[in-house]
């Protein structure tokens, strides 16, 4: 089978229920978005020392989470009742939930936060945030999707809770490189 198919020269792209849409549809934007904080995750991955407890543990964990994502991304690309639909593993609660004790795992450890800090700090704490701030993006596209087509619960908590574990992960990389939050300085009126 050839990469190319030519059927998107139009402009145009297949969901998987059959249906062709513009490529700047919202639904494509949101799945669109998922797949590249999808990436971003992987380029965090590729930055975690496997050797270090804690950055293993992070890789475990994004490994499943970018399984999840091609699971998202697969359900805004088969709205509920369209063609195919039902051969669609749609993320649900428990899956969510999930999320929740990894943030729970993870933020256990870090200092309580006091201020808002920077997306900064070492290597993967600085992909970590960055993966985030796509996550967040993600969540707004499928929120802007809601408003013209149906989108399941699911997705859209499962993206919030993301960004929030990425969040999380970022500080505790830090933490556990020997570098402290950047705190943010508000200027002076």
């Amino acid at each position: 089978m050839k990469l190319y198919t030519r059927t998107g020269d139009d402009g145009t792209t297949g969901l998987f229920s059959g249906a062709r849409v513009s490529k700047d549809h919202p639904r494509i934007e949101a799945y669109g978005t998922v797949d590249e904080a999808n990436a971003s995750i992987g380029m965090a991955m590729a930055a975690c020392r496997r050797e270090i407890t804690f950055e293993a543990r992070v890789h475990e964990i994004l490994l499943q989470v970018q399984s999840r994502l091609f699971d998202i991304g697969a359900d805004l690309a088969t709205p509920e009742g369209a063609n195919n639909s039902d051969r669609i593993m749609r993320v649900t609660e428990t899956h969510v939930a999930e999320v929740e004790r990894w943030i729970d795992e993870i933020d256990g450890a870090n200092e309580p936060l006091r201020t808002f800090v920077m997306p900064s700090g070492g290597e993967l704490a600085s992909r970590l945030h960055l993966a985030r701030t796509i996550c967040r993006r993600a969540e707004r596209l499928m929120v802007t999707l809601s408003h013209v087509e149906p989108v399941g619960a699911g997705p859209m908590r499962y993206m919030n809770r993301l960004s929030d574990m990425l969040f999380a992960m970022a500080r505790r990389s830090n933490s556990v490189a020997g570098v402290g939050d950047t705190p943010w300085h508000p200027s002076k009126a």
